[in-house]
């Protein structure tokens, strides 16, 4: 079996949130975002369930560089549209004080669908996240490599935890919006499916029983994606930055990169259940990256930075084949500097103001662009 390490190409979706520059509120924009970002960037960008968020996505990109290079387009072109409207871009998990009662829901078919079968859960649903899919040469090797990597899902979840309030609290979470996202239906770590004709099975019974209309409704922290070649991971919060993001989404290639190694060597990465992996899932979105995840193998707790360091060494071997050694290397950044949720946390220990945590989110959305 050759490596080909060029299928591992990359998409990135981001979820913004849109902000009144003077109250620091959610501000609903009517859509104008996206009315006049599609101008520029077409389909780049798109309205979400709620009209204060804006959801942009990038071109399939060959490599880290070009996605960094997307993402920061994107995130330029849409600052600058909001500024010319009155408006200001942020990236966090869940907004620090603003309240989802007051916010409007945008008016299309999908989202009223949505509206109408979950109700208080799809109104509250008032959260931003960050979503990577990972090329992949078959839907085969897609549900192989999501069982493998679902394992890893808590310890890069737990870099990207950036969501520390929730309607004017201080939730004790280092990410709250997996806890608002944990009232949908078909949410959290998936099963492994021991085929991909297994999960298409599972797809077409929930089709078949009106469970859903689409596979679009399963809403897991990673999935193999229903209409491309691709793994979709979804568990992390929106981060602030781009060279974030971008670190994040490099995380994810190499780790579906690394398993696909193994694979062609007839080795493969152990399985466990999802009841385990949900507890490390728990702890990381308590903890962020400064509590203990559950190693598994050894059957003890471990600091949650100890095993980001032994991620960063299973992933070694693939990044100088995928060219993203330099992006991944902001890992160490992010464990040096905090989370965006520990940095939000530590505004708002100097400054005891929600309004200048808000500030800080604002201007930080350009940083490093």
């Amino acid at each position: 079996m050759t490596l080909n390490y060029k299928s591992f190409t990359l998409g990135v979706e981001e979820e913004y949130m849109v902000l009144d520059p003077t109250t620091r509120e959610l501000k609903s924009h009517e859509q104008k975002i996206v009315q006049e970002g599609q101008k520029v960037i077409k389909d780049k960008v798109k309205a979400e369930m709620h009209q204060a968020v804006v959801e942009v996505g990038t071109d399939i990109c060959a490599n880290v560089d070009e996605a960094h290079a997307d993402v920061s387009t994107l995130r330029k072109t849409i600052s600058d549209i909001a500024g010319s409207l009155g408006l200001a871009m942020g990236a966090s998990g869940t907004h620090p004080f603003s309240h989802w009662e007051s916010q409007l829901i945008t008016d299309h078919i999908r989202y009223n669908e949505i509206v109408n079968e979950l109700q208080e859960a799809a109104r509250s649903n008032l959260i931003f996240g960050l979503h990577v899919h990972v090329g992949m040469e078959s839907r085969e090797m897609a549900n192989h490599i999501a069982n493998s990597t679902r394992y890893f899902l808590p310890h890069v979840f737990a870099l990207s935890t950036n969501s520390p309030f929730w309607e004017g609290r201080k939730t004790g979470y280092k990410s709250f919006r997996t806890k608002v996202f944990d009232k949908f239906p078909r949410t959290g770590i998936p099963d492994a499916f021991e085929s991909i004709e297994a999960y298409d099975n599972y797809v077409k019974l929930l089709i078949k029983t009106n469970c859903i209309d689409n596979a679009k409704k399963i809403w897991w922290d990673l999935r193999v994606h229903p209409f491309f070649n691709t793994v979709e991971f979804r568990i992390c919060d929106i981060p602030m930055t781009v060279d974030e993001t971008i670190a994040l989404a490099a995380l994810f290639q190499a780790l579906c990169a690394r398993i696909y190694m193994l694979r062609s060597k007839n080795l493969n990465f152990i399985q466990y259940s999802r009841a385990l992996l949900n507890e490390n899932k728990w702890r990381a979105s308590r903890y962020g990256v400064d509590g203990y995840l559950i190693d598994f193998g050894k059957e003890e707790e471990v600091n949650t930075r100890a095993l980001i360091y032994e991620l960063l060494d299973f992933i070694d071997p693939v990044l100088d084949h995928l060219g993203s050694r330099h992006r991944v290397a902001y890992v160490h950044k992010i464990l040096e500097n905090g989370t965006g949720g520990d940095r939000q946390l530590a505004v708002f220990e100097q400054t005891k103001n929600l309004s200048s945590v808000v500030e800080y989110i604002q201007n930080q959305f350009l940083a490093g662009v």
